[in-house]
């Protein structure tokens, strides 16, 4: 077994962390899940499979992810991300055998790649495969940006030494087992938080540090650049750009039927809806700042006054 312990957070799991699991298995025994009071089975199966469960109120996903970090009570060299409803290919699990104890201790951080299915059909088209994704990381060394939106882990070097990452070249697998309306209902509460990502980068309601956006640089600073660059285009206009980009320039449409639903609902639809609730946002609060933090405030219960920034490892 590798060196490697895994953090997963959990909320009524019970169709995934079986399968989630049993992929890890694989590599690793050492799986420490943060459960947010499931209502479900999930506790009770993961901690029939040997995971170390604890559960702590959600508040959101970089606050929870964090607790994890500091609180896993396993001290592998390496820790990695997963969420319940992925699981790693056997030969991913071999690879993180074979090369994880080889690595230099110059290199702080693992990218693997992240393939998408979606009514059990691989989404290879449309910028979607591959996707490259920090993974694993050296203890200590890592944490959970806290942003509304896309939260990434981000590494440093003791001392400021340079950063090293390196590519593994086998996948894991994002594949929810939930039905359409619990995906158009996720996305609906996800649009809130994309809402509030993209008026921060105009409006920088907190002092949080991010992921460098860089168009250069790896995935999560590429991902971040170009949404800089999308939130500066004209609301209404940016999701149908995004949707016939997806679609036709990156040939989303070679996924076929099921790539059409996922490319139009997740590239067009949900970017829309964001869109919509931009404008809300403006119709009701202007676009006066603090105008806006009030309306969240009130609104959805959300406070997007300046935080203290935490040092790495504490939640």
């Amino acid at each position: 077994m590798s060196d490697v312990s895994v953090i997963i957070l959990t909320h009524n799991e019970e169709k995934h962390i079986a399968r989630c699991l049993q992929s890890l298995h694989l590599f690793t025994r050492e799986i420490f899940i943060v459960d947010s009071f499931s209502t479900d089975r999930t506790v009770d199966i993961a901690r029939s499979m040997g995971a170390v469960v604890v559960q702590n109120p959600w508040v959101n996903y970089a606050t929870q992810f964090n607790y994890g970090i500091a609180h896993t009570p396993f001290q592998s060299t390496w820790l990695m991300r997963m969420d319940a409803d992925e699981y790693v290919l056997p030969e991913l699990a071999t690879e993180i055998n074979s090369r994880i104890s080889t690595l230099s201790t110059d290199v702080a951080g693992v990218y693997v790649k992240r393939r998408v299915m979606f009514f059990d059909h691989w989404i290879r088209h449309g910028g979607y495969y591959p996707i490259w994704l920090l993974r694993l990381w050296r203890r200590g060394q890592g944490i959970c940006e806290e942003t509304w939106m896309d939260e990434h882990i981000k590494i440093s070097m003791p001392g400021n030494a340079p950063l090293k990452t390196i590519q593994f070249q086998h996948d894991l697998v994002d594949h929810n087992l939930n039905n359409l309306t619990w995906w158009t209902q996720k996305h609906n509460n996800y649009a809130i938080r994309e809402v509030i990502d993209l008026l921060n980068i105009k409006y920088d309601f907190d002092d949080t540090q991010r992921v460098e956006p860089r168009l250069f640089g790896s995935q999560e600073q590429r991902k971040r650049y170009l949404k800089i660059q999308y939130a500066s285009l004209p609301l209404f206009t940016r999701p149908f750009l995004y949707f016939l980009y997806r679609y036709f320039i990156r040939m989303g449409f070679l996924d076929g039927r099921r790539g059409l639903m996922w490319h139009f609902l997740q590239g067009g639809w949900y970017r829309f809806l964001v869109d919509a609730k931009v404008f809300e946002v403006y119709y009701h609060a202007g676009r006066d700042k603090q105008a806006i933090v009030n309306y969240f405030r009130s609104e959805y219960g959300k406070d997007l006054s300046p935080k203290q920034p935490r040092p790495l490892g504490q939640s």
